[in-house]
């Protein structure tokens, strides 16, 4: 399953569906949400992402495991984004 999901990793497309940009603003109180918004939300999320991820894969790493558990993508989210 690992090399499945290395394979999808490597493709260069976004990996965050434009239509969930559009509902996520929707839900936050938008009337309306321009194509350009909804794109640049998609960019902003994905490097969030990929930021979190990779300190997570840090920790884990750090731990001596090679599985990625909830706690260190919460741990790394909070030390992405101050929560």
């Amino acid at each position: 399953m690992a090399d499945h999901l290395n394979n999808n990793m490597s493709s260069s497309g976004p990996e965050f569906g434009l239509a969930a940009m559009y509902r996520v603003m929707k839900k936050s109180g938008a009337e309306r949400v321009s194509d350009d918004a909804a794109d640049e939300l998609r960019k902003v999320l994905e490097e969030v992402a990929e930021r979190i991820a990779k300190q997570a894969v840090d920790l884990s790493v750090h731990a001596g495991r090679k599985t990625i558990k909830a706690e260190d993508v919460r741990f790394a989210a909070k030390n992405v984004i101050r929560l």
